[in-house]
């Protein structure tokens, strides 16, 4: 048997093989960017940009703009909900 082999691998087991970042990347950016579409289409689907109020002032953009930071700000939070749960499970996994 060659000294490279874990006795998980003898038993059947495949080894542990940590994922790279370029996969992480992925699994992190792609469920968030989707999300981030169907929660801008839902919320901008009730809400209209023109009527927007932060902080007691109109937001005076174009709806195209206020579409697109939307859309970043609901990504940025799928970012930290998918990047979470990956640290979560790598966590446990260890």
């Amino acid at each position: 048997m060659p000294s490279n082999m874990s006795k998980a691998s003898t038993a059947g087991e495949r080894p542990k093989k940590k994922p790279s970042w370029a996969s992480i990347l992925m699994v992190v950016l792609w469920p968030a960017f989707l999300a981030a579409c169907v929660a801008t289409g839902v919320f901008f689907s009730l809400v209209d940009p023109l009527e927007l109020v932060v902080l007691d002032a109109r937001v005076k953009m174009s709806t195209q703009g206020v579409h697109t930071i939307g859309f970043f700000a609901f990504w940025l939070l799928g970012i930290f909900s998918s990047g979470l749960t990956v640290l979560l499970v790598q966590k446990y996994h260890d």
